[in-house]
């Protein structure tokens, strides 16, 4: 077996990032054991398959290393075999994998090697029968994945802006074949218009009218950017329903007195006109419709969540918050939308709760179906998905306190009120309760 000076091995710009826990496990592997399994080089010594392998020999400090080393015609079939190593071997996450099955076909097809079923499965070459790399398929299949997850990770790896995948990499869906589906789906239309205004523009320089070329080239443009800003928002959507519904689960699995208290918290008895300092949160005991609460509210709120109460005077929300989000039933929706007179975007169904959003500004609509349920998970995916950590959320409705408690637990800034003295209390205990901490009554100026 060849043994090659570890600092001649040149590795690609194009290979999957390391893990740092499969390395550490290598190094101690190989402490233990040596090099069971040599890195492959090809003739020039560029790395084919190993990164993992040699990372962790470079960090024992070993100055060379065991290596097959193969001979390829191509630049292809060297990364042909690296896929290959990569899918067999190696535990991917659902992008990167389908990144890889993606890859492999277009090398297989740029070959003349993309088999299809009912093809010879051999093929004579310089007078030796020979047999072609196996379909993509068909290695799938032998490492347990079905034609249908097959062709759904090629729709994720061709479908997603290249932008929008840099967004999902590490993130919490990357790791959701079906979160990553709904992604790709997303600006479908926008997608294919931008590869046909490619075709076009291929074909106006093929003709040599750089007119409609660059009247093409423009259109190639403005729809990819089209198709990002609304995969973006889809990614942006799906990592608001994961985190909302994780915190809903762990509200449900832990009980609200999450830190030990000296001494039991009561809930405090409140004033009507009493401004309430919760941490960096303020609640205030009064009509939140009136000239007292507003000078309280922060110039650039990003989000205004509030309930439609039977006497709604709360349009001015539209002047203080970025978005707001009014939840409602359904028999409320027309009346209100008839009587408001707020910019209205459009409207969220999410279980049998009606969300309009309205806005000054234009507000791109999630294209992907919600699976949140409940108040609490409700709130929690409209705070994930239009704010961001220590942004302000207006409340002018306590109700049991869940927009309160969400900005809590995700690190946004609460301005809330209420009329009913009760429910306010009862929203700075439970405050008190989750944060550990006394709510301190405020001084009014």
């Amino acid at each position: 077996m060849p043994i090659v000076p570890i600092d001649q091995i040149q590795v690609g710009h194009n290979r999957r990032p390391v893990k740092g826990e499969k390395v550490d496990e290598l190094k101690e592997s190989i402490k233990a054991n040596g090099l069971l399994n040599p890195v492959t080089v090809d003739q020039k010594l560029n790395l084919i398959a190993g990164l993992h392998r040699l990372t962790a020999c470079k960090l024992l400090g070993l100055k060379a290393i065991a290596c097959n080393i193969v001979s390829y015609q191509d630049s292809d079939q060297a990364r042909l075999a690296e896929i290959d190593e990569n899918l067999i071997r190696n535990e991917l996450e659902p992008l990167e994998r389908s990144e890889l099955w993606l890859e492999r076909d277009r090398i297989l097809e740029r070959m003349g090697l993309r088999a299809k079923a009912g093809d010879n499965q051999h093929t004579l070459k310089a007078g030796e029968m020979i047999s072609p790399p196996k379909r993509t398929l068909e290695l799938a299949k032998e490492v347990g994945y079905s034609e249908r997850t097959f062709q759904h990770g090629k729709q994720i790896a061709k479908s997603i802006h290249p932008a929008v995948k840099q967004l999902i990499k590490g993130t919490a869906i990357a790791d959701s074949p079906t979160a990553l589906l709904k992604v790709a789906r997303a600006g479908s239309k926008e997608r294919a218009l931008a590869e046909e205004a490619q075709k076009a523009l291929e074909l106006a320089q093929a003709r040599g009218d750089e007119a409609e070329a660059a009247r093409q080239a423009k259109l190639v443009a403005d729809f990819q950017a089209k198709q990002k800003e609304l995969q973006t928002l889809a990614h942006k959507s799906a990592m608001a329903q994961k985190e909302a519904k994780s915190a809903v689960k762990k509200s449900q699995r832990q009980p609200e007195q999450l830190i030990e208290q000296s001494v039991t918290l009561q809930a405090p008895k409140v004033n009507l006109g009493e401004e309430w300092l919760l941490g960096r949160h303020l609640i205030y005991c009064g009509n939140t419709a009136t000239s007292e609460f507003r000078k309280l509210l922060p110039s650039d709120a990003a989000l205004a969540i509030a309930t439609l109460s039977p006497t709604w005077e709360h349009n001015y929300l539209v002047d203080e918050a970025r978005v707001v989000a009014v939840l409602r039933s359904e028999g409320q929706i027309y009346e209100f939308y008839k009587q408001n007179q707020m910019p209205f975007q459009y409207e969220l169904v999410v279980g049998n709760i009606y969300i309009g959003i309205f806005s000054h500004q234009l507000i791109p609509k999630p294209q992907t179906p919600i699976n949140v349920e409940g108040v609490e998970g409700i709130v929690n995916y409209l705070i994930n998905l239009y704010t961001s950590p220590n942004n302000f959320v207006i409340a002018p409705f306590m109700g049991h306190g869940e927009i309160l408690i969400a900005c809590e637990r995700m690190g946004r800034i609460c301005f809330i009120g209420d009329t009913h003295s009760e429910l306010v209390s009862g929203g700075i205990l439970r405050w008190q309760k989750w944060a550990g901490k006394q709510a301190v009554l405020g001084t009014g100026d």
